[in-house]
């Protein structure tokens, strides 16, 4: 096993300050270095895509991918956050909340995410320091 299969991988939308400030916020909290990171359009992120069948032009989701499975939209986030422990992981409480109603707020969202947080015109490059934990 290789090591970017030993650890949880997020898909991200590249362009988005919001998606971004989310990676940022996982990166920092860490501290176990159990997450890699690639944008949703990236070669990576397509073949990941591809890889579990889903559309490789849906850019409003991300994607968490741990131990061969991946979990989208809400799932996803409460994931992340279950993984990141601490005090965090206390978030994975609103699993309970019915995904329709999660996803719901979710794509709400999602759909005005570059009205409220903007855009950028390309894909964040990470620091020489941040570069081990992308994928291509």
């Amino acid at each position: 096993m290789t090591q970017t299969n030993q650890k949880s991988i997020l898909l991200f939308d590249g362009v988005c300050n919001l998606c971004n400030g989310a990676v940022q916020f996982v990166i920092v909290r860490d501290r176990k270095n159990k997450f890699r990171f690639a944008s949703l359009q990236s070669s990576s992120g397509q073949d990941l895509l591809l890889k579990f069948g889903l559309n490789i032009s849906d850019f409003d989701s991300f994607v968490f991918i741990t131990q061969d499975q991946y979990f989208t939209k809400s799932t996803a986030a409460l994931k992340v956050v279950q993984q990141l422990g601490g005090i965090w992981q206390l978030l994975y409480i609103f699993i309970i909340i019915p995904k329709f109603i999660r996803d719901g707020i979710y794509n709400f969202v999602s759909r005005n995410r570059y009205k409220w947080f903007g855009k950028k015109d390309q894909c964040m490059l990470p620091t020489p320091a941040l570069k081990e934990k992308f994928l291509p």
